[in-house]
């Protein structure tokens, strides 16, 4: 069993231009590259919007962005310290959503497509506002 856990408070703020970092610890039995694929997302909902994909990493390091927030959006993971990170710059408010970090026993692609939600791992949404 895999748990997400939220790191840091539930709702962060910046201003246009600005960075935010999200973070999420990573518990339980994640497998190892000879026994399963694995790989780790970030997603986000907006008001009124359906869940969109953000960025997502495997084992490997491979990663994959939306082309919306490529160049300003960086994810990364520390395995030593089982964490998930989404490094935000160049803020805008239509970054504005619930960002939630999800992962999932499949190649990087399945962590890109809604095709997989039922067997994705979820944490706990935190709220990014960006004002402009």
């Amino acid at each position: 069993e895999v748990q997400l856990l939220r790191s840091g408070g539930g709702s962060v703020q910046a201003e246009a231009e600005g960075s935010l970092r999200l973070s999420c610890e990573v518990q339980g039995n994640t497998g190892t590259a000879t026994t399963s694929d694995f790989c780790m997302a970030w997603w986000r909902q907006a008001s009124g919007k359906e869940r969109e994909w953000v960025a997502a990493i495997d084992r490997d390091d491979r990663t994959t962005y939306t082309e919306s927030v490529k160049g300003r959006f960086t994810i990364s993971q520390d395995n030593a310290e089982h964490t998930l990170y989404l490094q935000m710059s160049r803020l805008k408010p239509e970054d504005t959503a619930m960002y939630y970090c999800a992962a999932h026993f499949g190649p990087l692609g399945t962590c890109t497509t809604s095709e997989y939600f039922k067997r994705y791992y979820w944490g706990q949404g935190t709220q990014v506002t960006v004002s402009s």
